[in-house]
C-alpha cells in the first residue's frame, strides 16, 4: 500500500496525523510513531522494517477497506532496533508523545523529537568509544571542494578546502566518516561516488540547493557562534569551507532538534600542516586496523594505544592519522614523552587518576542534547573530582607541552560540588522514576520524601491526638477512593464531635468527617509520589541546564586531559618496548640503526625479531634496491622503515637503537597485490593506478615504499616498467624521492653501477642442501637467486611439482636475460636461434601469435643488422623479447 495513493480523507484521525508526520520527514526516512507503550511503523516503512528487524508484520484498521501494514517495537527497547537500522544505513525519525495522555483532550500531541542517521547517531551502544563518529559535508564550487567535518557526540567541528579528487579522498580516508552530505554539483563533479560509498563504507546523499546558499550559511554560523562576522571565527579564508560548514550546521540543527550548544568552536585546518597519507598507505601500513581482519589487534594503534580514557584514545588516533611536519611541534611532543619517561612515578600516578575519568566529551554532548542520565551525572562528578590532582601532577613534569596542557585544565570544582551536593551516589537509572536527589538539598523534596516514607505514622499520630482532644475513644482514620482520608465517628459519640470537624458522609450507624489538618496530610500523602518524581525531575533538569552553560570550560579541560593521556601512553609504550628518542633533521637523511617493526616484534615469541639498519638520503643513498626470496622479510623491512618515520613525526619514540629522521611530507606505499573486482580492475591495473598516483604526487621530500612493481604482467613488460620507474625516481630533476624498492627482477641490480644514487641490498639467506634458512638480515649487494623453489617447498607444494620445477629452472637459466644481453655480439648463426622443445619462457602466451611463421634466416638477418653500440640495455631487452616471441611461436608445448 503506497502512501501517495491513499485517500487521506478516508483515514482515521490518528492515521491522518501519522500521514501528516510521515510527509514532513520524507519518503527517505523511516518513521517510528509512539502509540502507548510501543513505537508503531506503518505502510511501506512497516514492510521494510519487518524484514530488516525480523519482526512480525501485522495490520491495523485505518479507515480504508484494506488494513494498513503495521509492525512495532516496545518503547523501552527502541534504541536497539534503531541502532540496527542505522547500521544498515537507514535514516530514522522518532515521533514521541509530548503531552501526558491523561491530560490530553482528543488525540495526544506528538512531535518529531529526533531524526537519526549514521552520522548523527549518539547511541553509546552502537558507537566505538575510541573512534570519532564523523559526518562530512562537501560543497563543490569550480575546482575547489569545501569540506566540513563534525562529530555530534563530542562537538568537534572543522572546515577546510581541497583541490582535486585525490586530495579529497585523502581527507575522507583520514576522517573515515559514517555519513557524507553534499551539494548537487559534487555529484556531477567527476568524483568516484562508488569508491566513496563502498571503500569508505559510508552513506552519501545530496541536499537541496537552499542549504548551500552562501548568505544563509554565513548567517547560520554567525548566529550559532554569536559573532558579528565569520572573520571573528578565523574562517574567512575558506569561502567554500564556510558554505560546507553552514550547510552541515543547518542540517544538524534540523535533524537533532537541539541547539547544539556543545558546538562551541569551529576550527579551520590546512591539510598541508600534516603529513599526507593516502588510502593505500593507511591500509598497507595497517595504522589503525589490519588489512585482513579489519581488527585493531595487529595494527600500529594496537601497539601505541595504552590510553586510560576514550577521549585519550581518540586523540592518539588523530596523532597517528595526522603526523606533524613542523619540526618544532614534533620536538615539543618528543620533549614531553621524554620528560614523562624520566618521571615514571608521576606519570603512573597521572594514569591512575585517569582511570577514574569517563568520556567527558561525550558526557557533555549528552548534556547538550538533554539526554544525560542521573548515572551519567555521577560519572561526570567522579571525573571532575580527580582533575585537581591531574593538573598538579602534569604541571610538575619538566615539559613545555605538559605545562601548557596543565594550564588548560579547569578544576571545575563548582560543578563537581553542585553534583555532589545534589545527586545520590547510586541514583535511579530512569530519570522519570525519581530517586535522584540527595536528602538535605531541597526542603520541598525532603518533605515529599518524608510524606512518602512517614505518611502512615503521621496519620496514626493525628488519630491519637484527636482522640485525646475530643475524648472519642473509638475515633478512627479510614480511607477509600471516593472520599480519600476521613475520621469515622459512631453515632454513640456523635454529640462529642467538635465544631472544626467537617461532615463528609452519613452512614446508618456512623458519620464521616474531615478536618483542615487531615486534608493537608491527605494532599501531601496522596500526591507526594507524583509530586516527588516531578520535582526531582525538574531539579535535575535545572542542574543539567546550569552545567550546559559551562560547556566551554568542560570541553577545553577534556581536550587537555585527552592530550595528556595520549602523551602518557606514548611514554609508557616507549619505556616498555625499549624505544629511543629519534633525532630530527630537515636535510633529507633517514638513518636508522637496528630498526625493528613495532608490531611484528610483538607477534614473535622470545624476542627473536632481527633488527636492521636503514640509510636513505638525497644524494648517494636515494634509492635502495632490495632483492631476496619471498618470505625473507623484504616487505617487513620496508614497512618498518615507513612506520619508524611516521612514529617519529607523531612525536613518538621509535623501535631502534638510534634514529635520525629527515622529515617527510608524504609516505607512499605500493605493497601487495589484489584484484579490484568491484570496479572491474585486475591486479596489474590496480598496481599501475597506485604507481601512477605515486609518481604524479610524490615530491623530493617524500618516502616511497615500492614492492615488486611490474610483477602482474609478463616478464619483459614488468621488468621494463620497474626499470623505468626507478630511473624516473632517481632523476632528481624530475622527482628524487627517497625510495625502498623491493623486486624479484635481479636485472635491476645493474642500476647500481649506472646511477650514482642507487644502492643494492638483499636479505641474507643460508643454504643447507636443497633447503634454506632466512636470516632476516639486510646486507649490501644484490641477491644472486630468488630461491622460489625452496620457498614453495617450505609452503608444502607436492614433491613431484618441486622436482619438475627444478628441471625447468635449469633450462630457463640457460636463457637468462642478462646472459642474452652479454652474448648479443656472439656469432649470429642459425643454430643460435633454435630453441629446445622443453624450454618454457615466462612470456605471456596471450601475447603470442598462433599463425605467424618465422624462418631462422629472418632472425639471423635481423640480429646481424643490429647496432649494438648504440643500444641501451632496455632496447636490447625489447629486441630480444621480440625475436624470442618470433621463434617460440613456431613451437608447440607439451
Amino acid at each position: 500500500m503506497n502512501i501517495k495513493d491513499i485517500n487521506v480523507e478516508q483515514l482515521s484521525p490518528m492515521m491522518k496525523e501519522y500521514i501528516k508526520t510521515k510527509t514532513e520527514v520524507g519518503s527517505d526516512c523511516l518513521l517510528l510513531y509512539r502509540l502507548g507503550d510501543f513505537y508503531e511503523i506503518f505502510f511501506e516503512d512497516a514492510i521494510l522494517c519487518s524484514k530488516e528487524l525480523e519482526i512480525t508484520l501485522t495490520g491495523k484498521q485505518c479507515g480504508l477497506e484494506e488494513r494498513a501494514p503495521m509492525c512495532g517495537v516496545p518503547f523501552h527497547a527502541v534504541d536497539g532496533y534503531v541502532n540496527k537500522l542505522i547500521k544498515k544505513g537507514y535514516k530514522v525519525a522518532i515521533c514521541d508523545q509530548v503531552e501526558d495522555p491523561k491530560l490530553a483532550k482528543g488525540l495526544v500531541k506528538r512531535e518529531i523529537t529526533q531524526i537519526i542517521t549514521p552520522g548523527t547517531n549518539t547511541s553509546t551502544a552502537l558507537l566505538d568509544d575510541n573512534q570519532n563518529n564523523y559526518i562530512v559535508c562537501l560543497c563543490s564550487v569550480g575546482e575547489k571542494i569545501g569540506i566540513s567535518i563534525a562529530d555530534v557526540t563530542t562537538g568537534d567541528f572543522y572546515l577546510s578546502e581541497v583541490e582535486g579528487q585525490r586530495a579529497l579522498m585523502d581527507e575522507l580516508y583520514k576522517f573515515n566518516p559514517s555519513e557524507i552530505i553534499c551539494n548537487e554539483a559534487f555529484l556531477v563533479s567527476g568524483a568516484n561516488l562508488d569508491e566513496i560509498r563502498n571503500r569508505i563504507g559510508c552513506v552519501l546523499s545530496s541536499l537541496e540547493p537552499h542549504y548551500f546558499d552562501d548568505d544563509r550559511c554565513v548567517n547560520t554560523l554567525t548566529k550559532h557562534f554569536k559573532v558579528k562576522s565569520i572573520s571573528s571565527l578565523g574562517i574567512n579564508d575558506f569561502p567554500c569551507g564556510v558554505t560546507a560548514a553552514g550547510a552541515l550546521l543547518t542540517y544538524l540543527l534540523e535533524l537533532q532538534k537541539s541547539d547544539l550548544t556543545h558546538f562551541t568552536h569551529i576550527y579551520p585546518y590546512v591539510s598541508s600542516k600534516y603529513m599526507l597519507i593516502d588510502s593505500s598507505t593507511r591500509r598497507n601500513l595497517e595504522l589503525t586496523e589490519t588489512m585482513r581482519d579489519k581488527q585493531k589487534r595487529g595494527s600500529l594503534m594496537w601497539i601505541l594505544d595504552k590510553t586510560k580514557t576514550a577521549m585519550g584514545a581518540r586523540m592518539l588516533n588523530s596523532f597517528v592519522k595526522q603526523p606533524l611536519l613542523e619540526k618544532q611541534e614534533i620536538e615539543k611532543r618528543l620533549d614531553a614523552v621524554e620528560a614523562l619517561c624520566k618521571a615514571p612515578m608521576e606519570r603512573d600516578e597521572i594514569r591512575e587518576y585517569l582511570n577514574a575519568v569517563y568520556d567527558l566529551e561525550r558526557l557533555i554532548g549528552k548534556v547538550s542534547y538533554k539526554s544525560i542520565k542521573p548515572t551519567d551525572m555521577v560519572a561526570l562528578k567522579n571525573s571532575l573530582a580527580v582533575l585537581p590532582y591531574i593538573k598538579m601532577l602534569a604541571a610538575s613534569i619538566d615539559s613545555e607541552l605538559m605545562k601548557e596542557q596543565s594550564a588548560f585544565i579547569d578544576e571545575l570544582g563548582d560543578i563537581c560540588k553542585l553534583i555532589d551536593d545534589a545527586i545520590l551516589e547510586e541514583p535511579s537509572l530512569n530519570l522519570k522514576d525519581g530517586g535522584i536527589i540527595k536528602d538535605g538539598y531541597s526542603e520541598d523534596i525532603d518533605k515529599l520524601k518524608a510524606a512518602k516514607r512517614d505518611g502512615k505514622q503521621w496519620l496514626a499520630d493525628l488519630e491519637a491526638n484527636e482522640k485525646e482532644r475530643t475524648g472519642i475513644t473509638n475515633l478512627r482514620i479510614k480511607y477509600n477512593h471516593v472520599f480519600g482520608y476521613f475520621f469515622e465517628v459512631t453515632n454513640s459519640y456523635i454529640d462529642m464531635v467538635p465544631d472544626d470537624f467537617i461532615r463528609k458522609q452519613t452512614l446508618t450507624n456512623a458519620e464521616r468527617f474531615s478536618t483542615a489538618k487531615l486534608k493537608e496530610l491527605e494532599d501531601v500523602i496522596l500526591n507526594s509520589e507524583d509530586r516527588l518524581v516531578n520535582l526531582e525531575y525538574d531539579l535535575f533538569c535545572s542542574i543539567r541546564d546550569h552545567i550546559a552553560c559551562q560547556i566551554d570550560r568542560i570541553q577545553e579541560t577534556a581536550k587537555a586531559i585527552a592530550y595528556i593521556d595520549a602523551l602518557c601512553s606514548l611514554s609508557v609504550v616507549a619505556e616498555r618496548n625499549d624505544y629511543v628518542r629519534p633525532k630530527l633533521n630537515e636535510k633529507g637523511v633517514i638513518k636508522i640503526e637496528n630498526g625493528r617493526h613495532p608490531v611484528v616484534e610483538k607477534m614473535i615469541d622470545h624476542d627473536m625479531f632481527i633488527p636492521n639498519d636503514t640509510l636513505l638520503d638525497n644524494s648517494k643513498n636515494l634509492i635502495s634496491i632490495i632483492t631476496g626470496p619471498n618470505m625473507a622479510g623484504k616487505s617487513t623491512y620496508m614497512r618498518q622503515t615507513a612506520l619508524i618515520v611516521l612514529m617519529a613525526q607523531i612525536g613518538s619514540f621509535v623501535p631502534a637503537s638510534s634514529a635520525n629522521i629527515g622529515i617527510v611530507d608524504r609516505i607512499f606505499t605500493r605493497v601487495g597485490a589484489s584484484d579490484d573486482l568491484a570496479s572491474g580492475q585486475s591486479t596489474f591495473m590496480v598496481e599501475m593506478n597506485e604507481v601512477s598516483n605515486i609518481l604524479r604526487n610524490a615530491s623530493s621530500n617524500s618516502l616511497l615504499i615500492l614492492d615488486e612493481i611490474g610483477r602482474g604482467t609478463s616478464t619483459f613488460d614488468g621488468l621494463s616498467i620497474a626499470w623505468a620507474v626507478v630511473e624516473h625516481i632517481a632523476n632528481t630533476k624530475i622527482l628524487g624521492a627517497k625510495t625502498l624498492f623491493a623486486t624479484h627482477y635481479h636485472e635491476l641490480t645493474e642500476l647500481e653501477g649506472r646511477m650514482n644514487n642507487v644502492k643494492n641490498f638483499s636479505i641474507a639467506v643460508k643454504e643447507q642442501g636443497d633447503d634454506i634458512i632466512f636470516l632476516r638480515k639486510i646486507v649490501k649487494g644484490g641477491a644472486d637467486k630468488s630461491y622460489g623453489i625452496q620457498v614453495a617447498k617450505l609452503a608444502g607444494v607436492p614433491d613431484m611439482v618441486i622436482d619438475r620445477a627444478k628441471e625447468i629452472v635449469v633450462q630457463l637459466v640457460d636463457n637468462d636475460i642478462i646472459e642474452k644481453i652479454q652474448s648479443i655480439e656472439v656469432k649470429s648463426n642459425a643454430s643460435k636461434a633454435k630453441t629446445k622443445i622443453e624450454h618454457l619462457d615466462e612470456v605471456d602466451l596471450s601475447q603470442m601469435s598462433l599463425f605467424d611463421t618465422v624462418k631462422d634466416e629472418d632472425v639471423v638477418e635481423e640480429l646481424k643488422s643490429l647496432d649494438i653500440s648504440s643500444m641501451t640495455p632496455l632496447d636490447a631487452l625489447n629486441v630480444l623479447y621480440k625475436l624470442q616471441n618470433k621463434l617460440n611461436n613456431r613451437f608447440s608445448f607439451d
